[in-house]
Formats: C-alpha cells, structure tokens, sequence
C-alpha cells in the first residue's frame, strides 16, 4: 500500500498556497471594500495612508514618493497615481524638496490627519467580518512577513 503522502497530488488546485492567498486577498479585500467606501479611499489608498499616519505618529520628517513606494514594496511609478488621488482629495500635500528637486515630500493634511480618527473603526471591523481569532491573526500576519522577507531576500519581491 503506498505512503499516504504519494497519494496526495502535489498539484491540487487544494494545496496550492498561491491559491489559498488569491482567494483569501480577494476576500480580505471585499470586507475592506465597504468599509472604505465611506472614507472615500481605495484599499491602496488606505495603505499609503497608513504610511503616513505610521510617520505623523513618530513625529519624523515628511516621507517622499520613494520611502512610502518602499514601505509598500510597490514601484513608485504605482504610487504616484494613488497619492495624486489623496491630493486631489484633500488629504495629503506634496512639495517638491528645496535641496533635490527630483524628490517629492509627502504630507498629511489637516483633513489627512483628521480622516484617522474615523479610520480606527476599520480593523476592529475587518476582526469582527473575518470571524478570526485576534491572535491566530497575529500568527498569519507574522507567518506572512516571513514570506514577504523571504520573496525579498530571494530578489523576488522589490522594496
């Protein structure tokens, strides 16, 4: 009698982890969807605006283009069009640098900084749809960081 192990097939839809994680993202980000709506932002935009309230909060210089296109380990090509958007909405400012004219600063507006306050609803939300322990969230959340080090380490994944 073969090992259980010869019986399963390596190529199984099933098994597959890049399947596993495009359907979960496609799900993940249909719960984000609706919350969002209401803020105004897209999931990308919401992510660079967790950049920049991550950096307000730390009280450091302003991120340029090319920190928050590092930070979301996107090419900065991607970036531009997003925080385009969020100015155009109101929500953050961007200034060319006195000393480097190729470099863009990024800032949060009055209203960025303001938008904050309403977007603290969103993870307790994003918990309570998944239906998801907090801590076995946690663990994928670590599980997945591996992951991205390892694509990156690998020179897979840009940052």
């Amino acid at each position: 009698m073969p090992a259980a192990s010869e019986d399963v097939d390596p190529l199984a839809l099933e098994r597959q982890v890049c399947f596993a994680l495009a359907i979960t993202n496609r799900a993940v980000l249909a719960i984000y969807r609706p919350l969002l709506e209401p803020l105004g932002l897209t999931h990308p935009q919401y992510l660079v605006l967790l950049a920049l309230w991550d950096n307000a909060k730390a009280k450091q210089d302003p991120l340029t283009v090319k920190q928050i296109a590092a930070l979301l380990q996107m090419d900065s090509a991607t970036v531009s069009p997003m925080l385009k958007r969020l100015e155009t909405l109101e929500l953050i400012s961007r200034t060319r640098s006195a000393t480097d004219e190729r470099t863009t600063h990024i800032t949060l507006t009055p209203r960025g900084v303001a938008l904050r306050r309403r977007a603290l609803k969103i993870p307790p939300a994003v918990v309570e749809q998944l239906g998801v322990d907090l801590d076995e969230l946690e663990r994928l959340h670590t599980v997945l960081t591996r992951i991205n080090a390892a694509a990156v380490a690998a020179g897979t994944l840009s940052t």
